[in-house]
């Protein structure tokens, strides 16, 4: 398949995804997911008219997504990767969204970055539902305070949630759990499912699914 028919196959399977859960069409959003993909790679997909994209690392970002969005109006740019505090100013003046505040210190150097700039990109928790030591987010029990200090302390407009569950590991309790943490924090987005569990996330409430291989192609 080339890439619109790979591209438009996932669109489909949203679509029939929300009517199985009577959700209303296009309430889920289709983040594809460009890390590692170049900038020749990725135009076809802006071709065919995706405009909400992913990436896991600012410095390969910055290496072809200004001239991308210089090229295209309307690009949506979400960071879905870890961010380190020296990459926060360039991770604030590139990105719309920044899906993974996931401690302190990330927190307090993003919003001293977004007064400096004048620039608020919109800003999602990401949450570590199973606990896995190597992996980054805030524990399930300590996301409410989390984002409270976040909103209180900082003035950050905390968006949403976003979590990668296990991959071991069956996705459903832990997409389950995340919708049910953004209800307790007052949160209406939820960033959760990727190429191979999207549909299952999208029954338990995903409002934007990251997927990458499945429309790229093997990495």
């Amino acid at each position: 398949m080339e890439l619109e028919e790979r591209l438009n196959d996932i669109r489909a399977r949203i679509a029939a995804a929300e009517r199985g859960v009577r959700r209303h069409p296009g309430t889920v959003e289709l983040v594809a997911v460009s890390k590692t993909f170049d900038a020749d790679a990725i135009r076809p997909a802006i071709v065919a008219g995706q405009r909400i994209f992913g990436e896991n690392r600012v410095q390969e970002a910055q290496g072809k997504w200004p001239l991308l969005k210089s090229e295209t109006e309307g690009i949506e740019l979400h960071l879905i990767g870890p961010l380190q505090s020296n990459k926060a100013a360039d991770a604030v003046a590139l990105f719309d969204i920044i899906e993974t505040v996931d401690r302190e210190k990330i927190a307090r150097t993003l919003a001293a970055e977004m007064q400096r700039q004048n620039r608020r990109p919109r800003l999602y928790v990401q949450v570590n539902t199973g606990l896995e030591p190597q992996k980054a987010g805030i524990a399930p029990e300590e996301s409410a305070q989390f984002v409270d200090f976040c909103r209180s302390e900082l003035g950050l407009a905390i968006e949403g949630l976003m979590c990668i569950p296990p991959a071991e590991e069956n996705p459903g309790p832990h997409f389950a759990l995340l919708a049910k943490l953004a209800s307790r924090c007052g949160l209406s987005k939820l960033s959760m499912g990727m190429s191979g569990d999207f549909e299952t996330a999208i029954a338990f409430g995903a409002t934007s699914v990251r997927v990458g291989s499945a429309i790229f192609g093997a990495r």
